[in-house]
């Protein structure tokens, strides 16, 4: 039996108990907690609480809570998927995603037109409200399981130079920048990782244990001028994939000297 002498509400108590015992390695990751009655007995408190500090554990992102199954101390090991973020290119022109033969599709992919919000506008470097092309699709990793949200957005100025994204703007994308690449636009990209929280509707269709992140990364195609022409957003849970860049010197131009 644990004597429980730590200020704060007793459920805070527990918990804190059982984190120690976490991060001591007495409950190890991946393995079941005690049972309700066991953490009772242990720590000499009401069912209630046992329940209340195992939701704050929850919230925490200690414990994965398995309907049917029990308490699960969150694992601890290394993401089960490496996305290289690296563009290839044929000899024949073409481009090849490192990991596009690892993905399938889990439904049929969803085009629509939509407008840009602030945040998508300032990356398209576009106003708010501009109309643009999307094309939604959820990816499942073979290999692993991990499930992931794409989305492309083509702008409209975009598609009427080159119609055929108008005609079809849920092509892959390494089809999307064969095709930018044919109509002349020499392309480079940029790209930007962020880690939030997931909403409801990501947190469901990604199927996330609780108190988990999403890694949500952005990466814009520019062509002439530097001027953006798609964006295509990825995301999914940080605790199943990590990235890979592959990170090359830039030449700078030669610094003139005075003499």
């Amino acid at each position: 039996m644990t004597e429980i002498q730590r200020p704060g509400a007793l459920y805070q108590q527990v918990a804190a108990a059982i984190r120690a015992a976490i991060l001591s390695g007495e409950f190890a990751p991946d393995s079941l907690l005690p049972s309700e009655a066991q953490l009772m007995a242990r720590y000499s408190v009401s069912r209630p609480t046992v329940r209340n500090a195992i939701a704050a554990l929850r919230a925490e992102g200690l414990i994965d809570v398995r309907h049917g199954k029990g308490s699960f101390v969150r694992s601890s090991g290394q993401p089960t998927l490496t996305l290289e973020r690296r563009i290839n290119r044929t000899t024949d022109s073409k481009f090849v995603m490192p990991n596009g033969d690892a993905w399938q599709e889990a439904e049929e992919p969803s085009s629509y037109r939509t407008r840009t919000t602030k945040a998508t506008g300032r990356l398209l470097g576009l106003s708010e409200e501009e109309a643009v092309f999307g094309c939604d699709r959820l990816l499942i990793d073979t290999a692993t399981g991990a499930r992931a949200m794409h989305r492309m957005l083509i702008p409209f100025e975009v598609a009427e130079a080159v119609p055929v994204l108008a005609e079809e703007p849920c092509q892959p994308p390494a089809a999307i920048y064969g095709v930018l690449a044919q109509d002349g636009h020499k392309l480079w990209w940029s790209e930007t990782v962020r880690a939030r929280m997931p909403l409801p509707d990501e947190r469901s269709t990604l199927q996330l244990p609780d108190a988990t992140p999403i890694l949500h990364v952005a990466r814009v195609a520019h062509g002439a001028d530097d001027r953006p022409l798609t964006l295509e957003e990825l995301s999914i849970g940080a605790d199943r994939a990590e990235l890979a860049y592959r990170i090359t010197a830039e030449k700078q131009s030669a610094r003139r000297t005075r003499t």
